[in-house]
């Protein structure tokens, strides 16, 4: 057995600050790797060691198995966690690990091979009798063979690329008028994404769950379950929120998915962390094997919670050869977990990701709240990699009770500076078909209206417009150097109130105010309020308005002010400049980066005719890639970007003007 004394991380953000606090819990020197755009991360700043590993991009940086390996190497390390995403399931990082006297902390590469084509990972499961989705897996692509196998499974169907996951070469295809093109489109989506165009057929389950089981296994050939995680709840194939245990879970049920899972597991001859993840029936009660992650997964930390294990830990004494301290009999769950990841994104504009600064981050003092993240105030978020910002995990005694500390947790967090899915979390949280367990994977799509998310009533916008200007009068008080004895904005008329206009999308309110006897008279429209100042620190103010005490979150960065309230919520407001500058006009015809995003591919070129929904260009925008298409047919006059370069969010790509034939 060889004894770890460091390990290099391969990887970034919070899963690597994980990783740090179990090496420095088991005395292991932590080696990070950061790229340009990691260098001020919090990361960083934690491990023992931390070592550059090249440009923001991560096919320069953290992709790069050339790169990794001369590290490790270089700084005398033990083994690789590799985390998750990157270069986790790569089965030829972890064969170079081997081949180079390197300790892999996660499966041997036979596993991650095995598990690599869904075809394959499917007839395997089906030879150790792990119950599979009816459908085709079989080496014939040819179109009509598989025409005539989607026949024979019925609709719906789902159409499945065999390689990579998020949802790329995917479609659901409910008659058989729809099946060639969507086959064909799979096929070519399939092989642009992942270089692979064989697809497999699976009956389509219209209303199910997504239930996954903690797998482990060490090199004696023991061989674990650690209880199910639900993982329902998702938008674009990705998980949002995830629970143990789950809502629909029986003794029965949980223990024939978990010997299903630990089948899984010993068909692979497992040795360390996975999760073998299952899609459940709601109508007729059947489970079935969907795939293995041969890794630990990002929302292990529920398991952690209501098992009170540490999975790194045992990912580690697994690696080193140790056999598994821990029993099948022995696992117990206790009480109940939540997690919600908080992301930079836009619900309310299908969930695109945004990039930006987080000026101000702080979480509330809650018991039984676990935070994972590696942000901290001043923390970029960046194109290029995921845009998520922080796991919030609550463990309490039962369901309800954790339901409500994590609405407190979200109503009282503080994330300013950029947009974030922090409100739509809270309209989950608060649901009450999720409150009662009764939702499958399609809950955001059929039952969740974006639209009605973060919507600040009238009073609201007024209590926090009032609370921005006290503090900026504070501020300016602050200030003032001479003539002190005279209120900040003093004017020799007494009737005359001073007034800050405030812009709010596309509206305008103007805020006036005097400040008299201790108090502030104000007014919005026609409404008036007497506000005054209780206490002010650093990013917030307590003010008293109409005799009630409220507490604001308020930073500042330019004329943009973002302002919180735990009943309110996030507002972000500019102060209009009274000296405007002419604002730019749209340029008509224009088609700008809806985000700040890399240029993956130019679909068309100058002088070629498009109609409407023709794609234009190609982006990449933290591991998503979205498609710019026309909106209206014409000629496209002018392109403004080249392929591989990065742009912000309202950079103009191209041009099209009206056809004149």
């Amino acid at each position: 057995m060889k004894s770890i004394q460091s390990i290099l991380i391969a990887n970034r953000g919070e899963i690597a600050s994980r990783i740090i606090r179990t090496c420095r819990k088991m005395g292991i020197r932590s080696i990070a790797v950061f790229s340009d755009a990691d260098r001020d991360n919090l990361f960083v700043k934690e491990a023992d060691i931390a070592i550059h590993i090249g440009e923001s991009s991560p096919a320069a940086s953290y992709l790069d198995v050339d790169k990794i390996i001369a590290k490790a190497k270089e700084l005398e390390a033990d083994a690789i966690h590799p985390g998750y995403g990157f270069l986790s399931e790569n089965v030829a990082f972890a064969q170079r690990c081997k081949d180079e006297g390197i300790v892999f902390i996660g499966p041997h590469p036979d596993a991650i091979e095995a598990m690599g084509s869904k075809s394959k990972a499917k007839a395997l499961m089906q030879e150790h009798g792990v119950p599979t989705v009816p459908g085709y897996q079989g080496a014939d692509q040819d179109i009509s063979t598989l025409k005539k196998a989607a026949l024979d499974v019925g609709f719906p169907l789902l159409l499945k690329a065999t390689a990579g996951g998020g949802g790329k070469g995917m479609r659901i295809v409910h008659e058989e008028a729809e099946l060639e093109s969507a086959i064909e489109a799979a096929k070519r989506e399939s092989l642009s994404a992942f270089g692979d165009d064989e697809l497999i057929i699976e009956k389509y389950v219209s209303s199910g769950r997504h239930i996954e089981f903690q797998i482990f296994g060490d090199q004696h050939g023991n061989t674990i379950h650690i209880l199910e995680r639900e993982c329902s709840i998702q938008r674009r194939y990705q998980k949002v929120i995830e629970e143990s245990p789950s809502p629909i879970m029986t003794d029965d049920l949980r223990y024939r998915m978990g010997e299903a899972a630990v089948l899984a597991a010993k068909a692979l001859k497992y040795d360390n962390a996975g999760t073998v993840e299952f899609i459940y029936d709601d109508t007729s009660g059947d489970f079935y094997f969907l795939e293995v992650n041969t890794r630990l997964q990002v929302e292990h930390p529920v398991t952690e919670e209501i098992t009170g294990l540490d999975l790194v830990q045992l990912q580690i004494e697994s690696a080193q050869g140790m056999p598994l301290a821990i029993s099948q009999d022995e696992i117990e769950g206790k009480g109940y977990a939540i997690e919600c990841r908080l992301y930079a994104e836009d619900a309310q504009n299908d969930f695109l990701p945004v990039t930006g600064t987080i000026h101000q981050f702080n979480v509330p003092n809650v018991e039984g709240l676990r935070v994972e993240s590696a942000i901290e105030s001043g923390s970029s978020i960046s194109i290029y990699y995921d845009p998520m910002i922080t796991k919030l995990i609550v463990w309490d005694k039962n369901r309800p009770s954790a339901h409500r500390k994590m609405q407190y947790v979200l109503r009282n967090m503080t994330c300013l500076g950029m947009t974030t899915n922090q409100a739509f979390l809270l309209h989950l949280l608060e649901n009450q078909d999720f409150q009662q367990g009764n939702y499958d994977t399609h809950f955001i799509k059929n039952k969740i209206n974006v639209d009605e998310i973060g919507n600040i009533n009238e009073q609201g916008i007024h209590q926090s417009l009032i609370a921005s200007t006290l503090y900026q009068w504070h501020l300016r008080k602050g200030r003032q150097k001479l003539l002190q004895s005279i209120p900040s904005g003093w004017r020799n008329s007494f009737y005359q109130h001073q007034f800050q206009t405030y812009i709010l999308g596309e509206k305008e309110v103007r805020v006036e105010y005097r400040f008299l006897n201790q108090k502030f008279e104000c007014r919005i429209g026609e409404s008036e309020f007497s506000a005054s100042i209780v206490d002010v620190s650093s990013h917030q103010i307590r003010t008293e308005i109409n005799g009630v005490q409220h507490q604001f979150q308020w930073i500042q960065k330019g004329s943009d002010i973002y302002i919180q309230n735990e009943r309110i919520g996030a507002l972000h407001i500019e102060v209009k400049d009274r000296f405007p500058s002419k604002e730019a006009e749209k340029v008509k015809g224009g088609y700008e980066s809806p985000m700040p995003s890399q240029i993956i591919k130019i679909l068309v070129k100058e002088g070629q005719e498009v109609n409407v929904g023709d794609g234009l260009v190609i982006l990449s925008s933290m591991k998503m890639e979205n498609t710019i298409e026309a909106a209206e047919s014409g000629v496209v006059e002018e392109i403004f970007v080249t392929e591989g370069a990065n742009v912000e969010a309202g950079f103009l790509l191209l041009k099209l003007k009206e056809n004149q034939s």
